[in-house]
């Protein structure tokens, strides 16, 4: 969607070392559209978002999330990516389920993992929304 001054969709840009192998990951593992490939950069249909996963020179992966998806059912999602290879991140302490989630003292579920790069991506399940909830947004405006 595009808003009153031209701008689009956010692009989202991911670094790699190896361009090949991300391809590997973000298409065959992840299962995203790839759209294009260069010497530079693979570029995929990430759910109506691109993403960028650009070539760097040098990669010193972060220690937090760079990159998440919002998902439907976390848990099946997870026993897809485990059948194709992911390890899910287990943080001490967290409380996190065998599988790796977490959940938030609002509800959301989330489960990290990394791609080949060590980049720390995400997957997050938002809790359902009360009708009651509903109902005060609709009738209290």
């Amino acid at each position: 969607m595009w808003n009153e001054r031209g701008w689009g969709p956010a692009v989202s840009f991911v670094p790699t070392l190896n361009a090949d192998r991300a391809v590997g990951f973000y298409r065959d593992v992840l299962g995203f559209e790839l759209l294009e490939q260069n010497p530079g950069a693979a570029v995929f249909d990430s759910g109506g978002t691109t993403l960028r996963v650009t070539v760097v020179a040098k990669l010193k992966p972060q220690p937090f999330t760079i990159l998440g998806w919002a998902v439907d059912d976390i848990a099946a999602e997870i026993g897809v990516l485990v059948a194709r290879g992911v390890v899910f991140k287990h943080y001490k302490g967290s409380g996190q389920t065998p599988e790796g989630i977490w959940t938030s003292p609002g509800g959301a579920k989330v489960a990290w993992f990394r791609d080949p790069d060590g980049n720390i991506l995400s997957l997050s399940q938002n809790p359902p929304i009360e009708l009651a909830q509903i109902e005060r947004d609709v009738f209290d405006q």
